[in-house]
C-alpha cells in the first residue's frame, strides 16, 4: 500500500530540524585506523575523506577497544562458539562465558550479584519498569539521561517528582511530604553524560537514609553510571568511589563505554538479579550479548582492575586536566570536574554548528548537542578525553580551539 503522505510528513519534520539547526545530520563513517605513533595517538580515516582525524566524541574512555587481550579474548570465543547466541537466555542463549561475566562483574563491584543486558539503555528501562509499581513514588533528578525518563514514562508509579539537577535539599524536601506509598525510589545518573558533573552520592545516600523507614519497601537506590563505571575513580569503580558513597541500591552499568566493547549490566542482591530475570522484559524477550563479546568484556574488566588499567586511569585523568586547563587558558567557558567529558558551553546553536565544522575542517572529530538534546541556552560541545591521546594531540585541539 502506497504511503506517500506520511513519507512527505516525515521529510517535512526532518526539513524542519535541518532548518532550525537542530538535526543530527548525517553520520560520519569510520573506515580505518592509523594507530599510535611518535608522540600521538590514533588517527581515524573516514569514508570520502583523506584527512587523518582525532576523535574526541568516543565513549571509549580507556581506548580498551583495540586493546591485545580483548581482541584475543573475542576471537577466542567466537572460533569456540561462533558469532551469536542463537537464542534469548532462558530458551537456550545462555553459555558459560555470560555466568563468568556476570561473577565477574559483581566481584568487581562488590556486589552479591550481577546480570547483563544487550546494552545499559535496556538495563535502565528493564529495571525501572520491573522494580516501579503502583504503589511507588519515584523521584528522579531533571538532567537524567533519555533512559531515564522513557523508563519513567513507560511506567505507572502512584506518582513522580522530578527534583532540581544535584539538589538534595529539595529531594529532601519532596520526601518529607511523600506519604501513603510502599516503596520510593530515587534514580540518578552517576556522571551526568552531556555535562560531566557528576552525583555525590553519599549526600544522596544520606537522605535516603533519613526517609527509609517512612516506606515499607524501603526507598530504593538506582543508579545509572555507565559514564562513570570504568572510567572514573583511582581504581575505575565510578561515581561511588569517587564519592565515597559506598554502595548504592542498584547499580546499573555498562560495557560499551570504558570497557570497551558492548552491553550493559545491573548489580546488587541476588534477590533483584532473580527477580529481574523473571521480570525485566528486555533481558527475558532480547538476545544477549554474544559469547564473544562476553569473553572481550571479562577480559576488559581485568584488565581495569590491574596495575595497568590504574596507569591508564591515572593518564586519562592528566589528559583530561589538560584539556580542561587550556580551555580556561583560552577564556572558554566549560563545567570543571575530574571526568573525562569536557564540555565547551557555546550557548547558542549557531555558534555551535560552525565551530564543529572548523573542528573538522582541522582534522578533529567533535559532537555539537543543542537543543533538544540539551535545554536552550545550554548548547555546547562535548569534548570526551580518552586515555590513548597523548600531551601532543590535546596540545593540537586547543591550538585550534584558539584559532576559531
Amino acid at each position: 500500500m502506497p504511503h506517500d503522505r506520511l513519507d512527505a510528513t516525515m521529510a517535512g519534520e526532518v526539513s524542519a530540524l535541518r532548518q532550525s539547526g537542530t538535526a543530527k545530520g548525517s553520520e560520519a563513517v569510520i573506515v580505518g585506523i592509523e594507530p599510535e605513533h611518535d608522540r600521538h595517538g590514533p588517527r581515524y580515516l573516514l569514508e570520502g575523506d583523506e584527512r587523518r582525524f582525532i576523535r574526541m566524541n568516543s565513549n571509549g574512555y580507556l581506548g580498551l577497544s583495540r586493546h591485545p587481550a580483548l581482541i584475543k579474548a573475542e576471537e577466542s570465543a567466537i572460533k569456540e562458539f561462533g558469532a551469536g547466541p542463537g537464542a534469548v537466555r532462558f530458551i537456550s542463549g545462555t553459555y558459560r562465558t555470560h555466568l563468568d561475566l556476570e561473577q565477574r562483574l559483581a566481584s568487581f563491584h562488590g556486589r552479591p550479584s550481577s546480570m547483563i543486558f544487550s546494552s545499559a539503555y535496556a538495563a535502565v528501562v528493564s529495571s525501572l519498569t520491573s522494580l516501579i509499581t503502583p504503589d511507588t513514588v519515584v523521584l528522579s533528578d531533571e538532567l537524567n539521561h533519555n533512559c531515564i525518563i522513557n523508563a519513567l514514562r513507560l511506567s505507572r508509579p502512584a506518582s513522580r517528582e522530578v527534583y532540581p539537577h544535584l539538589d538534595f535539599a529539595a529531594l529532601d524536601t519532596l520526601l518529607a511530604r511523600t506519604t501513603g506509598a510502599s516503596r520510593a525510589i530515587v534514580v540518578t545518573d552517576g556522571v551526568f553524560s552531556m555535562r560531566g558533573d557528576y552525583a555525590d552520592l553519599s549526600a544522596l545516600m544520606e537522605v535516603a537514609r533519613a526517609y527509609d523507614d517512612a516506606f515499607e519497601e524501603n526507598i530504593v537506590v538506582v543508579v545509572d553510571d555507565s559514564h562513570g563505571v570504568g572510567a572514573f575513580g583511582e581504581t575505575g569503580r565510578g561515581t561511588e568511589e569517587v564519592s565515597g558513597s559506598g554502595q548504592v541500591d542498584v547499580l546499573i552499568g555498562t560495557l560499551g563505554k570504558a570497557f570497551g566493547v558492548n552491553g550493559g549490566y545491573v548489580t546488587g542482591s541476588r534477590s533483584l538479579s532473580d527477580f529481574l530475570r523473571e521480570k525485566a522484559p528486555m533481558y527475558i524477550y532480547s538476545n544477549p550479548i554474544t559469547v564473544g563479546e562476553a569473553a572481550a568484556a571479562i577480559a576488559a574488566v581485568s584488565v581495569v582492575d590491574s596495575d595497568d588499567g590504574r596507569s591508564l586511569l591515572s593518564h586519562l585523568a592528566a589528559m583530561t586536566a589538560r584539556f580542561e586547563n587550556g580551555l580556561v587558558d583560552l577564556g572558554l567557558e566549560t563545567i570543571p570536574g575530574p571526568h573525562p567529558v569536557v564540555p565547551l558551553m557555546i550557548r547558542d546553536t549557531e555558534r555551535t554548528i560552525a565551530l564543529v565544522r572548523h573542528l573538522h575542517d582541522n582534522g578533529i572529530l567533535a559532537t555539537g548537542l543543542n537543543y533538544p538534546v540539551v535545554p536552550k541556552g545550554d548548547e555546547e560541545i562535548r569534548f570526551q578525553v580518552n586515555a590513548d591521546q597523548t600531551e601532543a594531540d590535546i596540545d593540537e585541539v586547543l591550538q585550534v580551539l584558539a584559532a576559531f
